[in-house]
C-alpha cells in the first residue's frame, strides 16, 4: 500500500475542498491513489466534479508571439523557478515563440532539428544546450501550437502569473470582438473549463459521471433516479463546459448568453469556435 503524505492529503484537499482528514481517510481507503479517493469521495456525495488543478507541475513559462496571421505558443520548462525567473531564460523562451512563429514547424521535434534563425550555425536544439549550459539547468522545451487567423476571426489571449498560467480563445464571425475574446480568455483562465459545450464530451466521461450519480441516489423509483441523473448531468455540463458556465464578471450570463448578446449588439453571428488553457507542467 502507498504511504499517504502530507503533499498527497494537501493535493486532495486543494482539488476537493473537503477537510484534511476526510482526505487522510479517503487516501488510506483507496491505498494512496488520489484518483480512486476523489471517485469514492464524489459516491458519497461529499464532493462535486473535480478539475484537476492541484496536480503537481514542473517549473517553466508559457510565451506567444504573434507574426501576421500567425500566432504561437510555446512552453519551456526549467527544474526551478530561480532559473525560470532568470533574463537569459525568458529570452530564450521569447525566442522560441517567435522562432515557432516564423517557421510554423509541425511539432517539437521539427522544431529542435531545425537551423536557429538568428544562429543559422546552431539548430535550435544546439541553441537550447548553449542554455543548459550558461544555466547549470536541465531545460526543455515542452509543447507548441501553432493558430491561423481567418478573415472572420478573432483572437485573444491571456498570461496570467508571469506566464504560468496562459489561454487563447478564438470568435468566429468578425475580425474585430478581440475584446469580447480577451473577457472570455480571462474566464477561462479563472474557471478552467475542460470542453467548449456538452457535445465535445467523450461518452465513456458522461457514463463515470452518470456512474458516480447513481451511486449517490440508491434505493429510489426508476423514474425519479432517472429525473435526478439529468439534474446531476445538467449541473456537470454547467462546471465543465465553458458554454454553460457563468460568465465570472457578470453571473447572470452565461458564456453563451454573453456571445449572443454581443452578436446582438454587433449586427453578427458570434460563435466561440475553439479555446485553450495551459498551465506550466499540466
Amino acid at each position: 500500500m502507498t504511504q499517504v503524505t502530507a503533499q498527497m492529503v494537501k493535493e486532495l484537499r486543494e482539488r476537493t475542498g473537503i477537510g484534511m482528514g476526510k482526505c487522510k481517510e479517503a487516501l488510506q481507503e483507496s491505498g494512496g491513489n488520489i484518483e480512486l479517493a476523489i471517485d469514492n469521495l464524489r459516491k458519497a456525495g461529499m464532493a462535486s466534479a473535480v478539475k484537476k488543478e492541484g496536480r503537481e507541475t514542473n517549473e517553466g513559462v508559457i510565451r506567444s508571439a504573434e507574426n501576421g496571421n500567425t500566432i504561437a505558443l510555446v512552453e519551456v520548462n526549467a527544474e526551478t523557478d530561480f532559473v525560470v525567473k532568470n533574463e537569459r531564460f525568458q529570452e530564450f523562451a521569447t525566442n522560441l515563440a517567435e522562432e515557432v512563429c516564423s517557421s510554423q514547424p509541425a511539432n517539437v521535434e521539427d522544431l529542435l532539428k531545425q537551423a536557429y534563425s538568428k544562429e543559422p550555425n546552431l539548430t535550435v536544439d544546439q541553441y537550447r544546450a548553449t542554455i543548459v549550459q550558461g544555466l547549470g539547468e536541465n531545460v526543455q522545451v515542452r509543447r507548441i501550437e501553432l493558430f491561423q487567423k481567418k478573415g472572420d476571426t478573432s483572437i485573444a489571449i491571456y498570461s496570467h502569473a508571469g506566464g504560468k498560467l496562459v489561454t487563447l480563445v478564438e470568435v468566429t464571425g468578425a475580425n474585430d470582438e478581440e475584446d469580447l475574446a480577451k473577457d472570455i480568455a480571462m474566464h477561462v483562465a479563472a474557471e478552467a473549463p475542460e470542453y467548449l459545450s456538452s457535445k465535445e464530451i467523450p461518452e465513456r466521461v458522461i457514463e463515470h459521471e452518470k456512474e458516480i450519480a447513481r451511486a449517490q441516489v440508491k434505493n429510489k423509483p426508476d423514474n425519479i433516479i432517472e429525473k435526478i441523473l439529468e439534474g446531476k448531468l445538467r449541473a456537470y455540463f454547467d462546471q465543465v463546459c465553458l458554454l454553460n458556465q457563468k460568465f465570472v464578471k457578470d453571473p447572470d450570463l452565461t458564456i453563451q448568453a454573453l456571445v449572443e448578446k454581443r452578436s446582438k449588439e454587433s449586427g453578427k453571428k458570434l460563435i466561440v469556435s475553439q479555446f485553450l488553457r495551459w498551465r506550466v507542467g499540466e
